[in-house]
């Protein structure tokens, strides 16, 4: 049995093959590529004789996977699949896992991260003390008392929830699925949008996400309300909200993934928006977090080659 590790999983080689051997039997070949590469060819050329590909969030096409002729199973270190080529994975019969609940931890810190500096001026009051200023037009927001609506109210969302009750905010919650969660409030999407001072997005992307915050649902927002995408850049139509943000439609966005991954081109429009504050999808990524995720994908891998796999996306 031969595993490909495709691409670095931001663990130091040493400590991955601790925890791979802990997790797999010793006749398992490991090889692991500390490069990251993009085109197809290479792609190819690398996990040609695999039976199993770990995988983070490098997009694996259709002609990749068919490439790839023994592969029998996907590892992917990461929980949205919507960068994998999930139908050839089917034509081909690869069962495809993730590794859901890594980053529950790391991406909610985040948010409320983005936030504080939202509602604090953070950034702008750095850049005033070092050219001798004052805190005069910095004067920011409290989150307590504030109306926080989450979107999507998975193992993140609804973390994000809590931690938001933590600080006082009452809290409203909109999904697919209403869950009894003490002192969230579900409501519908348009309510949600119209009432809250703080959104933050947490859904997957999948074709009924796609576009989910678009033109109209901006312009029902408050114009003193805040967005927070750490979940999925095509969840939020781009153009609409550098409109809204540069026509003071809404107050300030904090946005942590876009169409592509990065590098972002200079001209995306966010960019170019007021009171933006951009990350280069980092939520998922503390020290902390890429140790737990390698630890679930080993883990998925053995469960899988003992005929029990678990984490299945397909």
């Amino acid at each position: 049995m031969k595993l490909v590790i495709i691409e670095p999983l931001g663990v130091e080689e040493e400590k991955l093959m601790e925890i791979a051997h802990k997790a797999l039997p010793d006749s398992v070949e490991i090889v692991s590529y500390q490069t990251k590469v993009t085109d197809t060819e290479s792609l190819i050329e690398r996990g040609k004789d695999a039976d199993i590909i770990m995988v983070a969030n490098l997009p694996l096409n259709a002609e990749v996977i068919k490439g790839c002729k023994n592969l029998k199973m996907l590892a992917v270190a990461f929980t949205g699949i919507d960068h994998i080529a999930m139908a050839a994975c089917k034509e081909q019969g690869i069962t495809v896992c993730n590794c859901a609940g890594y980053s529950n931890a790391a991406v909610s810190d985040l948010v409320f991260g983005l936030l504080i500096s939202l509602y604090r001026n953070i950034i702008s009051c750095d850049q005033v003390v070092r050219e001798e200023g004052t805190k005069d037009g910095l004067v920011g927001f409290e989150l307590e008392g504030k109306k926080f609506g989450v979107i999507g109210t998975g193992a993140i969302g609804t973390r994000v929830a809590k931690i938001a009750q933590a600080f006082g905010c009452e809290v409203y919650a909109y999904s697919r699925t209403v869950k009894d969660l003490p002192g969230i409030q579900f409501v519908g999407l348009e309510e949600l949008l119209y009432n809250c001072d703080i959104i933050s997005l947490h859904v997957p992307l999948n074709e009924s996400t796609k576009g989910l915050i678009g033109k109209d649902e901006i312009a029902l927002m408050k114009p003193d309300a805040v967005l927070i995408n750490t979940a999925r850049g095509p969840v939020v139509d781009s153009e609409a909200l550098a409109e809204a943000l540069n026509n003071g439609k809404i107050a300030g966005a904090a946005v942590d993934v876009f169409e592509n991954e990065p590098p972002v081109s200079k001209d995306h429009p966010l960019l170019h928006a007021k009171n933006l504050i951009a990350t280069p999808h980092v939520a998922f990524a503390t020290k902390e977090a890429l140790v737990k995720r390698a630890i679930i994908d080993f883990d998925n891998v053995k469960c899988w080659m003992e005929g029990k796999p678990v984490n299945v996306m397909n």
